[in-house]
């Protein structure tokens, strides 16, 4: 029975993640032909006035613009579907090849930033909630609200400009490095933007840690295993976190899929060639094909953390699995 409902449960959330991708690509696909200008104005700039008709005409059908909203809607949603991603006239590659040059960066990113966040917020969060309205408490808080209340920008700025000029330390000032290629720089271009992501991702997840743990607290179960002498290590990680793991990880779900496409700031300021970054790019270009395409990436691999994030906290407390 259980099985059941638990793949009926999965069945829906599949269907409603492609309403979702299809609800994306279509605003996404408006929006920005709701922007002034375009693929060619773009590149142009005030050289395109100086069009003849006939070339203005030459240059539409090129990019497609000639064709019916409808008609260029779907046939770009019809090579998606043959892993046609469309094609990039300013970098000369294919946006598949691109996002697939891109993404990695931006998950490497994602990854290292939550898991700075987790390492900050969580035990923050406890420490807040072992003594509520004490010192210790007032600190988190206050921590919480300078993560919540200092823009990304104007954290990264202030760090990247104090570490370059003072102690002449820029790793992002290089050529970016992969992993692979130079792990010890590719480390090192990470830091910096990790510690600005995870120090904002921090706060949320420590709010939420700190009111679970409170909830917890105040459940009969964990009075009683007090009473029983259960050590106070055990009984905080075990019973009291253990117990209040499911807002945390749906926290840290919705804050690492917001990663996956909210970092373009960040990844513009230190360089980091992500797909927030590609984003950017391809709407100063307007190159649609890119824009749409990428945004879309995004968006299923928010989509895919969302249910990740499900299936996780289902398998961490068996009463979510029968709802």
């Amino acid at each position: 029975m259980l099985k059941t409902l638990f793949h009926n449960s999965i069945v829906r959330r599949i269907g409603a993640a492609a309403l979702t991708l299809l609800g994306v690509a279509i605003f996404v696909f408006i929006m920005l032909r709701a922007i002034p200008g375009n693929q060619i104005t773009a590149g142009l700039g005030t050289e395109a006035a100086a069009l003849t008709p006939a070339q203005k005409l030459a240059l539409e059908q090129y990019y497609g613009l000639d064709q019916p909203l409808v008609v260029q809607f779907f046939s770009w949603l019809g090579n998606l579907f043959t892993g046609n991603l469309g094609f990039s006239s300013r970098a000369q590659e294919s946006v598949l090849d691109l996002t697939a040059a891109s993404l990695p960066v931006t998950f490497e990113l994602a990854l290292f930033s939550i898991v700075l966040a987790l390492l900050i917020g969580i035990p923050l969060g406890m420490l807040s909630a072992s003594k509520p309205d004490s010192p210790r408490d007032a600190f988190g808080q206050i921590v919480g609200l300078a993560g919540l209340s200092i823009p990304a920008f104007l954290l990264a700025t202030a760090l990247l400009s104090v570490l370059a000029s003072s102690f002449g330390f820029n790793p992002n000032g290089q050529t970016f490095a992969t992993l692979f290629s130079d792990p010890l720089l590719n480390l090192q271009q990470m830091l910096l933007p990790s510690l600005v992501l995870g120090f904002g991702i921090a706060a949320p997840i420590m709010r939420t840690t700190r009111t679970a743990v409170l909830e917890v607290r105040s459940n009969d179960f964990i009075r009683t295993a007090r009473a029983k002498g259960v050590p106070p290590r055990r009984l905080q990680l075990k019973h009291v976190l253990g117990n209040a793991l499911v807002p945390i990880v749906t926290m840290t779900g919705l804050q690492f899929g917001y990663l996956l496409g909210g970092a373009v700031v960040v990844e513009q300021i230190f360089s980091l060639p992500g797909i927030g970054r590609q984003v950017l790019l391809g709407i100063q270009q307007k190159e649609y094909a890119l824009v749409q395409s990428t945004v879309l990436v995004i968006a299923l691999a928010f989509v895919i953390v969302n249910l990740l994030t499900d299936l996780t906290y289902r398998l961490i407390d068996p009463r979510v699995r029968a709802k």
